[in-house]
């Protein structure tokens, strides 16, 4: 894996130093190319979404809101496994 230093300067006066591997690299600027945005402004971007709180929070109808722990499951319950037991009973 060939590793690049890629320097992003996310304001004036910050500047930010990541290693990453050159495929990964060139895939990306080629992305942002294609979205006509530079590189940095795309990791800035990504890095903002990440840690800024959501505004928009999803709402919950009162439906689901009354179905909330309805069913209990045991701490050990294999979905997959009743799943596949459930299938194998139906197509007998």
């Amino acid at each position: 894996m060939n590793n690049y230093y890629l320097y992003v300067y996310i304001t004036m006066d910050t500047k930010l130093t990541l290693i990453a591997d050159k495929e990964i690299i060139e895939k990306a600027k080629q992305y942002a190319k294609s979205q006509k945005i530079s590189l940095s402004r795309l990791i800035e971007s990504y890095l903002s979404s990440l840690v800024s709180k959501r505004s928009e929070e999803i709402e919950i109808s009162p439906l689901v809101k009354s179905l909330s722990g309805v069913i209990s499951l045991e701490n050990d319950f294999e979905a997959k496994e009743k799943y596949a037991d459930f299938l194998l009973e139906k197509y007998k």
